[in-house]
Parts: C-alpha cells; sequence; structure tokens
C-alpha cells in the first residue's frame, strides 16, 4: 500500500495496521471490481488508492466498517463520478460511465470471485514487458508495496517504482480490456501468469516484510487462483504442477511458526500438525499433471520435491538422494541462483556439509543473489556443520543484517549468539 499524503492530524498506529490490514485482503477485489467498470486498471488503482487515504482520515474517528471492502469501492466509484462530472467535456463513453455507477446501490456492490481472475490476466497482457507484468500484479492482486516488490524480484527499489508505472502508461494507452483471453490467447499468457500467482503464493509462505513470517490469506488467494485456473486448463501440467506444489507447502502452515509467531524451520516441525488432507490433495494434483504425459516443467519438479518432504516421517528419514536428483533437474529445466542454493542444501543432507559448502563458495564468487540474506544463512549454517565458528557467527549475523523480516532476523541473532556457548 502507499503510503498517503500528509494527513492534518496524525493518524492512530491501530487504524493504520488495521486499514493495511484490510487492503492487504480486499485490495486485490476491490482494484478488480473499479477495472471492470472503468475499463482502466491503472485509474482503478488510483482510485483505490485515494479511497484507502479516505479511510485513513475518517475511520479513527467513524470506526472500521463492517464491510470495508465495499465501503472503499463505494468511495473510489463516487471520486470515478466526481472526476468525470468536472471536466469541461465528457465523451460519451465517460458519460455512460457516470450513468452506470450511479445506477449501483452502494449495499450492493460486492467483487466477483472471478474478477481477481480477470485482474491476473490483464497485468500480465503481452503489451507489457515480463518485468512489468511482474510487478505490477504483485501491487494490483498481492497489495505489496514498491519496496516489498524490489526485495521480492531483487531490484533497486526505484526499479520497481518505473516498472509499475509504467505498466499502467502502457495498458493505458495500448486500451487493454479488462478480461481473461479467449482460448487461443491462453497459451501466450499463462507463463507470466502462473509466474505470478507462484509469487503470490511464495510472500504469503514466507513474508519478505512485515510482521508475519506467514500471511496466509495471501497464498490462500494465490492457492485459490491456481485451483481456477487448473479448472479452466485441465490439460494444462504445470498448472496442476503449480496446484501440487501450493496444496504440498500450504500442509505445513499450521507447524511453521510459533505462538507467538517466531518462525519454525522445517527440521524442528511438528509434523503432526501437517495438513495432511491438504498433502492428499496436493500429491493427486501431482499425479494429474504427470498423467498428461508430458513431463514435468519447474512447477511439478517443486512439486516433486515438496511431496518428498510431505510423506518422510522425519528430516533424517527424506530421501535426500531423490531430492538432490530433482535438483539436479530443476536447475537445467530452470535455473536460478536460488536452485542452485537449495541444492546445495539438499546436497549437504545427502553426503555431508563439505561438497555442499563449495557450491555455495562457488556462488559466492559468481556474487550471485547480493543483497540477499538466502546466501549467507546458509553458508552460516554449513560452516557450523564444519567447525569454522567464527566465520559461521559472522554469515549468520550478517543475513540477520539483510532480512527485512524482523522475526527471521531474531532467529538468525539467536543462532549466531548459540555459537558463543
Amino acid at each position: 500500500m502507499t503510503e498517503p499524503p500528509d494527513a492534518p492530524r496524525p493518524v492512530p498506529e491501530d487504524v493504520r495496521r488495521t486499514v493495511e490490514a484490510v487492503w492487504r485482503i480486499e485490495g486485490a477485489r476491490v482494484v478488480a471490481t473499479l477495472a471492470k467498470v472503468t475499463g482502466d486498471l491503472g485509474l482503478a488503482e488510483d482510485l483505490a488508492q485515494e479511497a484507502v487515504v479516505e479511510g485513513l482520515a475518517h475511520w479513527p474517528e467513524s470506526g472500521v466498517p463492517r464491510n470495508a471492502g465495499a465501503w472503499l469501492t463505494a468511495v473510489a466509484r463516487r471520486r470515478a463520478v466526481d472526476a468525470w462530472r468536472r471536466r469541461a467535456r465528457l465523451d460519451e463513453r465517460h458519460q455512460a460511465m457516470a450513468r452506470d455507477l450511479d445506477m449501483v446501490d452502494d449495499a450492493d456492490w460486492e467483487p466477483l470471485e472471478d474478477d481477481v481472475l480477470r485482474l491476473v490476466f490483464t497485468a500480465c497482457h503481452p503489451a507489457l514487458s515480463r518485468e512489468s507484468q511482474v510487478a505490477l500484479t504483485l501491487r494490483v492482486v498481492a497489495g505489496l508495496t514498491t519496496e516489498e516488490i524490489a526485495r521480492l524480484m531483487l531490484v533497486p527499489v526505484p526499479t520497481a517504482q518505473q516498472r509499475i508505472v509504467r505498466a499502467k502508461k502502457t495498458l493505458a494507452a495500448a486500451r487493454v480490456p479488462f478480461e481473461a483471453p479467449g482460448e487461443d490467447a491462453w497459451g501466450a499468457r499463462l507463463g507470466t501468469v502462473l509466474s505470478v500467482v507462484s509469487l503470490l503464493f511464495t510472500e504469503g509462505y514466507a513474508a519478505t516484510a512485515g510482521d508475519r513470517w506467514v500471511r496466509a490469506d495471501l497464498a490462500n488467494e494465490a492457492l485459490r487462483l491456481g485451483r481456477v485456473l487448473a479448472g479452466l486448463l485441465p490439460r494444462e501440467p504445470e498448472v496442476h504442477g503449480l496446484v501440487a506444489l501450493m496444496e504440498l507447502q500450504a500442509s505445513r502452515f499450521g507447524a511453521r511458526t510459533a505462538p507467538d509467531g517466531t518462525p519454525i524451520l522445517l527440521a524442528d516441525q511438528d509434523r503432526s500438525r501437517w495438513d495432511h488432507a491438504q498433502v492428499r490433495r496436493g500429491r493427486a494434483a501431482l499425479a494429474r499433471a504427470d498423467a498428461l504425459g508430458r513431463g514435468r516443467g519447474s512447477y511439478a519438479l517443486q512439486a516433486a520435491i515438496a511431496e518428498c518432504h510431505a510423506v518422510a516421517p522425519s528430516v533424517a528419514e527424506t530421501d535426500w538422494e531423490h531430492i538432490v536428483v530433482l535438483y539436479e533437474a530443476l536447475g537445467r529445466v530452470a535455473p536460478s541462483p536460488v536452485v542452485d542454493l537449495n541444492h546445495a542444501v539438499a546436497v549437504s543432507q545427502a553426503s555431508g556439509p563439505a561438497d555442499a559448502l563449495a557450491m555455495v563458495d562457488h556462488l559466492v564468487a559468481e556474487r550471485a543473489l547480493r543483497g540477499s540474506y538466502l546466501l549467507p544463512s546458509v553458508r552460516g549454517e554449513l560452516l557450523v556443520q564444519v567447525g569454522r565458528t567464527e566465520e559461521a557467527r559472522a554469515e549468520l549475523l550478517a543475513a540477520a543484517d539483510l532480512t527485512p523480516h524482523a522475526q527471521t532476523a531474531s532467529v538468525l541473532r539467536r543462532k549466531a549468539a548459540a555459537l558463543d556457548e
């Protein structure tokens, strides 16, 4: 959510947090509903942000309305009507919009679930570069701030901001309609849509910032979109692969955090708290992907790795050799430094930390994942295992300084402090 302009009086912190929570939950549906009516995604997001500013001004006194999403949408709609009416000359299109909007009862102004899917496909229009598609979708669907998007995409904040602004201008200039593509155009946008849904889930699975490590609301929205896509495209194996991956990873939510919100890593999780019904759904989705007989893509391979964890009674009894093989395949299908880093972690479990440390040191030499806490955190763990305590402490503290998430930083600092004991 963008920062509001200076207000005449400070907004209480509890109200600000409430508004941010409302935006996280309702923002995508508010923007989708407005985009459907205005036909302009950029304008819809601007109107929604103006409504949030109005909420910040009014809710400290009036209280947060029972249906905050409907309230924000109604305020944004009225702002659109007022703006169009203030124009010296209204064209026929805007006249029709103003009439249509005036005929809608605020009490009936509810977004439709499928509008969010249309929102995703509009933001992933081929008129935009892939980077702009991802940045815009994370903005308007996930409601992430520019800073969060920059961290997720591993780019500077100004770069993320420029991508979002350019994407809005490009969609407006190209007169891109707010709709899902026809059957002949699905393939051109599907890859980007899947990558964005995956990023949404990833942000929910392990938030890049904020006071919650797990954002189940965002992860569940990504999973819902994935299930809708699977229903629309039953012959696309990677859609089922992504659904399988999200189901299997989401099955761990009940065990990933302590009551105080502190992260619990995989090795320390109580596996009896995993959602085993969701594990079954994930495995069934992976089986559907395999049954199509077209080989496993990147999402299905990741789902297969998650399945290995899901069926193992413990970390020690996990089939790490098979996971190493799966990561080798994934590294060829979808190479990335993150895949290489996870591959190294699997190697450390399968054959010991020395080989894994050599792999991680190679990533360091290549200056991979610069600015991310992931590389020093993994390297610190491996250095502990090989007995290089002083170096390990330095890496863990460096990782703590790099992560924007306070609870993750706290866990890393505790590990570093434990090396002194």
